[in-house]
């Protein structure tokens, strides 16, 4: 008999377990039959809408901070305590969904910063042509 709980079954569905985790049981799984049907029975009782406060609160990841939060997060922008949270959440519940955003907001961030050096360069490349053109006298033809 399989010792995983009917709510670490759930969490391998939405992709909330840790890595380790994840792997473990997908190790487990490929070997017992009776954990396949205990998954099987989970995701039959889950697609019948259970509808507990648990349930509802996990399906609705309302523990997770929002994008705006996270993106304050990375900043620095927010109060002691909600970053506290965050860091909380990110790293000792180990929420992937997060991480997931957290990874996204970063390299947006790293993005946004190299913006204005694409920027100079394109300008800079685009100015030149435009001077090669015009001493070239191609813009003061007229057209048809």
């Amino acid at each position: 008999m399989s010792s995983w709980t009917d709510r670490e079954i759930l969490a391998w569905l939405d992709e909330q377990l840790s890595v380790e985790r994840m792997a473990a049981f997908e190790a487990e799984l490929r070997q017992n039959d009776s954990l396949r049907t205990k998954v099987s029975n989970v995701i039959r009782y889950r697609d019948q809408g259970g509808n507990s406060v648990g349930e509802i609160w996990q399906r609705g990841k309302l523990s997770c901070p929002t994008r705006t939060e996270l993106g304050a997060w990375v900043l620095g922008a927010l109060t002691d305590e909600v970053a506290e949270y965050i860091q909380f959440h990110l790293h000792t519940i180990g929420c992937r969904m997060c991480q997931a955003n957290l990874s996204d907001l970063e390299e947006q961030s790293i993005q946004a910063a190299d913006a204005p050096i694409r920027r100079r360069r394109f300008f800079e490349s685009s100015a030149g042509l435009l001077r090669e053109h015009a001493d070239s006298g191609e813009f003061l033809s007229e057209g048809p």
